[in-house]
């Protein structure tokens, strides 16, 4: 059910203002290596917001791209797996059942779940069709990303098993959705903080928004 696709890619021009993605990627039809920084032969155009240690290898859940098919009929043709930019596709792993903090093992590689993916605009230009970046934030259908715990060598069709979940873990649907609410709960934002595995640039968002609330809504609307 979980066998893996892997993909990886060049940055290309996409626009007239020199604006460059690699969210166009092949599918590899034999092993690869993957270390701290990925998998051998991918590369970000922006590594602001794309790869690094922390973001190393892009997740995306085969089971997505029905769910955007069916709100995006005239693009279901284009909206095949690996199109979206990912470096891994399966089924049987989503962000219903995906917690930040999981290890996973695909090969001899050994991952751990980071933090969600944040979607831009360049999903909507890869697509041709302006709202999906929108919809994707909206339904949460995001993916994510891993570190590497442990550098080894993966294949396709190879099986990706959950090894670890650690005490207090949270799952990435539950992270999304309340991060994107107009007055999320503090404690469970202060919770989703302290998920173990969390990346330190999304521990510092979520700590920033809990000083805003406490400094801006009235204390009986924050506990």
């Amino acid at each position: 059910m979980n066998n893996t696709r892997l993909f990886t890619g060049t940055p290309v021009r996409i626009d007239d203002e020199g604006q460059f993605s690699a969210i166009w990627k092949q599918a590899l039809t034999g092993p690869v290596r993957i270390t701290k920084e990925g998998l051998v032969g991918d590369v970000q155009a922006d590594r602001r917001v794309h790869g690094g240690p922390e973001k190393a290898v892009h997740h995306y859940a085969g089971e997505n791209y029905a769910k955007l098919a069916e709100r995006f009929p005239d693009i279901a043709e284009a909206l095949a797996i690996g199109s979206i930019g990912e470096n891994i596709s399966t089924f049987g792993f989503d962000e219903t059942n995906v917690c930040i903090g999981d290890i996973v093992r695909i090969g001899s590689t050994v991952l751990q779940v980071s933090q969600p993916r944040r979607p831009c605009w360049k999903i909507d230009s890869r697509y041709g069709l302006k709202g999906i970046t929108a919809h994707i934030v909206e339904s949460g259908l995001t993916g994510w990303y891993y570190r590497v715990l442990e550098e080894g060598e993966a294949a396709p069709g190879d099986i990706m098993v959950r090894l670890e979940r650690p005490a207090g873990a949270v799952l990435l649907d539950t992270l999304w959705q309340t991060w994107h609410q107009h007055r999320p709960d503090a404690e469970r934002l202060r919770a989703i903080a302290g998920a173990p595995g969390l990346t330190p640039a999304w521990v510092k968002k979520i700590h920033d928004r809990l000083d805003w609330l406490k400094a801006n809504l009235p204390q009986t609307d924050q506990p």
